[in-house]
């Protein structure tokens, strides 16, 4: 009967190869959990939900929650939809934005902040030391699901990680606004979800990639 069956199976040693997979895995989850909470307490000495995101996320990529730009230093930048222009700045930023599927409106408050401080401008003795508000400068900003691409598997990429629009719009909106109003002025801007071509002139060259992964 059954409970003969178990006992025999028990008092065997044998286990049942689908059963031992999932022990297996259940032991390995839970062992990477604790070690990776414990290094997480030695260096920090207190637990950031953020952190213990970032950190899973270079192991199981599906708990990634990032929101990216790339930030070019321009003399002049335009963004066009088939035959009109959309916007057109002189000197300042072009921000390609990225906006994941989990992004918070904390990740656009955070990254507002961090660009409108940022000293990437020349002051009068050729140091980058000024932000794009000390010098007046203008910004355009360009809305890049692709920032989100994932190349681990094929050579096409998959950008399953980047926002649909019911998630990403609003954000879009709240990061122009915010942005914005930091520079003191409306930012120019593309349009969500459009074809568009974008001509700039890259000072420098300067690029800088950000992310909300770990606000650094």
């Amino acid at each position: 009967n059954l409970s003969q069956s178990s006992a025999v199976l028990i008092t065997s040693g044998t286990f049942p190869p689908l059963a031992l997979r999932k022990v297996a895995i259940l032991l390995m989850l839970t062992l990477s959990l604790a070690i990776f909470f414990v290094l997480v307490i030695i260096h920090n000495k207190t637990i950031n939900f953020r952190w213990v995101v970032a950190g899973f996320s270079d192991i199981f990529p599906i708990f990634e929650t990032i929101m990216r730009v790339i930030i070019q230093r321009v003399s002049e930048a335009s963004v066009r939809i088939i035959d009109l222009e959309k916007g057109r700045i002189g000197k300042g930023l072009l921000i390609l934005l990225g906006i994941e599927e989990n992004d918070h409106p904390e990740d656009v408050e955070w990254l507002c902040g961090k660009i409108g401080r940022l000293r990437i401008f020349n002051d009068q003795d050729g140091i980058m030391n000024l932000s794009v508000k000390d010098i007046d400068g203008d910004i355009l900003v360009i809305s890049q699901f692709t920032l989100h691409a994932s190349t681990r598997k094929g050579n096409r990429p998959s950008y399953i990680r980047a926002a649909r629009p019911e998630t990403a719009i609003p954000l879009y909106n709240q990061f122009l606004e915010q942005l914005g109003t930091g520079l003191g002025k409306p930012v120019q801007s593309g349009e969500f979800g459009a074809m568009m071509q974008v001509s700039l002139v890259n000072d420098g060259p300067v690029t800088i990639f950000i992310d909300s992964k770990l606000k650094e």
